[in-house]
């Protein structure tokens, strides 16, 4: 056990901790470019469906946000992209009305028939809100899907799709991007890369 021992002394030394703080650096900050070139992205192709991440909803009313979303699937929709548009997203204490439900009854409004139309209830973040999609999508034996959400969130939303078995492409709203929501997408995923999404998403309790 000298090896351990020589390990654990030289871990505690100035030139170890400047090492892997320097790796470490680099590793985020390759991250952070990542996420920003991938934020934005529109890589709209035909696919089974279209999935509308959830956002918030005051009492069925659709967040400017989540109406952002889901007027671009409309669009996509509208366009022949895909037959079918799965709105995602639970609800929070207190709500009466989920975000799947409130995505679905915008949709329904601006002309899109509950034929073309999939709610999904399930999941207070992003890899459950994608988790529960790809069950139900299998199920009718469906996989290649365009996911619509913001910019800032394409990288992470492809990662975690492929994860849990989507064939995915993404199509982004035009929001802005924050330098607040750079750094929290590059910190989700820094951290899902190497442990994985659903590890993470278990530790945070669901990160969004």
């Amino acid at each position: 056990m000298e090896w351990l021992r020589n390990l654990l002394v030289w871990l505690r030394s100035p030139r170890a901790l400047l090492i892997i703080g320097g790796l470490g650096f680099f590793y985020v900050g390759f991250n952070f470019l990542a996420v920003l070139v991938a934020s934005g992205a529109d890589q709209r192709q035909p696919v089974d469906a279209i999935i509308v991440l959830g956002a918030a909803q005051y009492d069925g009313e659709p967040s400017p946000v989540f109406q952002g979303r889901l007027d671009h699937a409309y669009s996509l929709w509208d366009e022949g992209i895909a037959p079918l548009i799965a709105t995602t997203g639970s609800n929070q204490p207190g709500d009466r009305v989920t975000e799947g439900f409130a995505g679905f009854e915008y949709l329904r409004f601006e002309g899109v028939p509950e034929t073309a139309l999939l709610v999904i209830t399930d999941g207070a973040s992003t890899w459950e809100q994608l988790l529960a999609t790809a069950r139900q999508l299998r199920q009718r034996d469906l996989d290649s899907v365009v996911l619509v959400s913001d910019p800032y969130h394409a990288l992470r939303l492809t990662q975690i799709a492929d994860e849990v078995g989507l064939d995915a492409s993404v199509s982004s709203t035009d929001g802005t991007t924050s330098i607040r929501n750079l750094a929290r997408e590059t910190a989700a995923v820094s951290l899902g890369r190497i442990l994985g999404y659903r590890r993470v998403d278990n530790w945070l309790g669901g990160v969004g």
